[in-house]
This record gives structure tokens, sequence and C-alpha cells, in this order.
């Protein structure tokens, strides 16, 4: 299978925080999630892949062959969009349609303005228009989103795109997603970072968890649902449950979990339920044991 990136051994070394060393393949024509919490390393790591900031150490591979992000021919295969003010906030959606055309050669305007009708924003060749500043942040969003999207690049590479969506919205951009990839025939791929997941989990192939600066999981998100099973059982098992479990939450009644699949026999010998976790479950168990492995 063919990689869209290769990431060999990057680092990212500030006062109080260290990316890495990060090792990972991403595949092509996939669409991957970046999950973790808040202050995971997550923006650091696309920040650096879309040469936004520098890196102390490691390398990345682009399209197989490629190593520098400063390439215009590489940059100009990207499509990268940040989380905030990705535009200057004086813009209107015309004046970003104008900006867009003269900096990229594979940006689309009738695209552009298509997208802003499936966001539901104003129509970017209106007289008037309104300007960035005055929109709220999932409007914002929605225009950034729009824009990069509108452009016929190979890698898409999003900053926690969906965060300030609403559910519609983000129903909307998982299509978009998946139109996006198909439309490419397994030569497109996306890029994006979440820390939750509930929403986007139509629009993931491929899931990348991190913590503290480190990838802890990564894999094809079917091929992760085999590896892990979600566990519920009465409370009087717990204790005896825990030591074959990652993560376990409990109250006086019951308990729930996700354990490594290898243990089903074990678990199921305590009188427990068990069933194949979605994958925000899974981003549960796995972050929560990542929390608890820090302390």
């Amino acid at each position: 299978m063919e990689n869209v990136l290769k990431i060999n051994g990057i680092t990212k070394k500030y006062k109080g925080f260290t990316l890495g060393a990060v090792n990972a393949e991403i595949p092509c024509g996939f669409s991957t999630a970046l999950i973790g919490a808040n202050g995971a390393g997550k923006t650091t790591l696309i920040d650096i892949l879309c040469g936004v900031t520098g890196k102390t150490s490691g390398e990345c591979v682009y399209f197989g062959n490629k190593t520098n992000i400063d390439d215009s021919e590489v940059r100009n295969r990207i499509s990268y969009c940040s989380s905030a003010n990705f535009f200057p906030l004086t813009w209107d959606l015309k004046t970003i349609a104008n900006a867009m055309e003269i900096g990229f050669d594979n940006f689309d305007r009738n695209k552009f303005s298509e997208l802003c009708k499936r966001f539901k924003l104003d129509d970017p060749a209106a007289k008037k228009q309104k300007k960035l500043m005055k929109m709220s942040d999932g409007n914002k969003m929605r225009a950034y989103l729009a824009a990069v999207l509108a452009r016929d690049a190979e890698l898409i590479v999003l900053d926690e795109p969906a965060s300030s969506l609403d559910p519609l919205a983000r129903d909307v951009l998982c299509e978009i997603f998946r139109e996006y990839i198909a439309e490419g025939d397994g030569s497109r791929s996306v890029i994006f970072s979440t820390h939750n997941i509930a929403d986007m989990e139509y629009a993931t192939d491929y899931a990348i968890f991190m913590a503290d600066g480190n990838i802890i999981e990564q894999g094809f998100v079917e091929d992760l649902k085999e590896k892990y099973i979600l566990i519920h059982g009465d409370a009087k098992d717990c204790e005896k449950a825990k030591p074959y479990m990652i993560s376990c939450t409990s109250n006086s009644m019951n308990f729930e979990g996700i354990a490594l699949a290898e243990n089903l026999v074990k678990l199921t010998q305590l009188d427990t339920a068990v069933e194949k976790p979605n994958l925000q479950q899974l981003s549960v168990g796995i972050l929560r044991k990542a929390e608890a492995d820090e302390k």
C-alpha cells in the first residue's frame, strides 16, 4: 500500500513540551484522523508537516519521494487549513476567492461557490458581502473549509475542522470528505485532527492516537475494532476484570471499559457482555489508558 506521508522520527522541542519522536506511515487514498486531547501535539505535528513551523529533527517523505515541504510542487499538491483566523478577518468571501485564485492554479472558483452553498454561506459573487469578523466562529470555519476544499489538491490537511461546526455542518463535511476521496480513485487523501471523534467517525478510515507528544496507537479503524473489545459487567466483577482491561469506568451498579480482544475468553468467564466498540469508545479507552500511564 502506498503512503501519502511517511514520518520518520520527527521531533519538536519547546520549553515544557516535546513532540516525538513521531513515526507513522499515513496511507494514500484514505481519510486519517489524528486523535488526542488538547495539548497532545496534534497541531504541532500538522504545522510541521505543512511547513508552518520547523522541526527539531526527523524527516517526512511526501507522496512517496519528496522530502522538502518548501518545494513549490509539494505545496501545490497539499491544501492546508489551520483551526483559527486562516484568512484576515477584514476579508469577505469574494476577497477569499480572489486571493485563492491568485495564489493557487488549482483553485476552482465555481467549486468554491458550490461549497459555500452547501455550507449555508452567502453567495461569494453577491455585491453585499459580510466580513469574516462579522461571522460566527462556525461560519468562519465553513468559509475556510470551502476555500481549501475548492482546490484540486492530492492531500487535504485540516487542524480541528469540526471543533466550531454544528452537527449538521459536520455531517456535510464528512460527506465532502467521502466525495473528495472517491473522486480521486485512490490518489486523494485527507488528514484532520480532532479531540472529539463522535461526529467524524463516518469520515475516518485510519486513526492515529496521540498523547503527551507521542503516538500511542494507530491503524485502520476496522482493524482496531477487531483488536479491541468493549466490555460491560456487574460492579461485583469489576476488580476481577480490571487486570485484563486497558481502561475501565464503574459505578455502584456496573462497569464498562476497553480490553484487548486477546483477553476475550478470560473476560467472558466473568459473565460480562462483549461488543465491538465504535471509534468514540475506542478513543476514550485508549486515551484514558495513556492518561493513567502518565500519572
